[in-house]
């Protein structure tokens, strides 16, 4: 009885350092919903809608021949000095040459002068047909110099823009917005039916800008020369490989305007069509923060912070636990001996 009592104290004593150590491991009690309230959904931001093009500004008009309207200053520079000065000089010259020919063929006819005359040269005549091109020239090289001077006098800009020509399709940077990227092709037949977008003009990603801003356009290209021309905007810069050059435009008016590849790049060189979608200036942050960019002046977005890890338990040590009776040493059982 006595060697009995003996193993069972041993067993009672060894018992107590495991109890000890399973209270010390159990994990912290889960804070409750009231203390540490779960964070509410944020409803996501609705996709931005693009608008829809119009029949009658930003694309080629059926069946017309004239420019399309212009939307820049620059443009509208530019339509009046064809409309109001070229055309009508070249028209008078296209008249009078006309009359001239007629005048000639019926006046000196081998019929009405059987005998031709011998005049050779004419002193009046010669000195009118020099000085009237010269000041022909000199009408039309003021206007068209100015005009060619603003286009290379580039403001301030408020947007830069980088465009790259591939064979086949576009690659538009924004740095000024965190430097985001789009890669632009031309849809299907069938999807820009759908759309609403006129044959082969329609793309899957469009340039996006700000109303009445300056936008400065760089263009380069990673292959062959391309070209990116918007006639709504009176802008055409080539893009070659290992160069950039520099454009800018100011659309003063909302819409959806259409340009295409205008330099001879390859097989596919008429399906590298050109959108660009001018917006009010709320729209353009819009669609910037919808592409994962950012304004000038803004922070970059920050990413989501890590959720806390949960409290890991401190090792068992031999420091007595609050509550609970220090463990004793552990005791080696001996075998129990037979007594006589």
């Amino acid at each position: 009885m006595k060697t009995l009592k003996t193993i069972m104290m041993a067993l009672s004593l060894a018992a107590i350092p495991v109890a000890v150590q399973a209270q010390d491991a159990a994990p912290a009690p889960a804070a409750s919903a009231a203390a540490a309230p779960a964070a509410e959904a944020v409803p996501a931001a609705p996709a931005f809608q693009h608008r829809a093009p119009d029949v009658d500004i930003g694309q080629p008009i059926p069946g017309g021949f004239k420019i399309q309207p212009q939307v820049t200053e620059i443009g509208e520079d530019a339509q009046w000095l064809h409309n109001s000065l070229l055309m009508p000089i070249i028209t008078i010259i296209c008249i009078f040459v006309l009359i001239l020919l007629a005048y000639a063929m019926i006046r000196f006819r081998a019929k009405a002068n059987p005998v031709p005359s011998k005049t050779s040269h004419n002193t009046l005549i010669e000195i009118v047909w020099t000085l009237v091109p010269v000041l022909i020239l000199l009408v039309i090289a003021v206007p068209s110099i100015r005009l060619l001077a603003h286009q290379y006098a580039q403001p301030k800009p408020d947007l830069t823009i980088k465009v790259i020509g591939n064979q086949w399709y576009w690659t538009y940077q924004y740095p000024d917005n965190g430097d985001f990227e789009l890669v632009s092709n031309m849809l299907p037949e069938a999807e820009a039916k759908k759309r609403g977008e006129p044959r082969l003009l329609g793309v899957d990603e469009r340039v996006v800008v700000p109303v009445d801003a300056v936008v400065k356009v760089i263009v380069t290209s990673n292959d062959v020369i391309h070209s990116w021309a918007v006639p709504a905007f009176w802008t055409k810069m080539d893009a070659v490989p290992g160069r950039l050059n520099e454009t800018w435009f100011k659309a003063e008016r909302e819409g959806l305007y259409y340009g295409q590849c205008s330099e001879l790049c390859g097989a596919r060189h008429g399906f590298m069509p050109i959108a660009v979608e001018v917006v009010s200036k709320d729209k353009f942050a819009e669609w910037v923060h919808s592409k994962g960019g950012k304004m000038p002046g803004e922070a970059a977005p920050a990413a989501a912070a890590p959720a806390p890890a949960a409290a890991t338990p401190a090792p068992a040590t031999d420091a007595a636990v609050p509550g609970t009776a220090a463990p004793a040493a552990p005791v080696t059982s001996q075998p129990a001996t037979a007594q006589n």
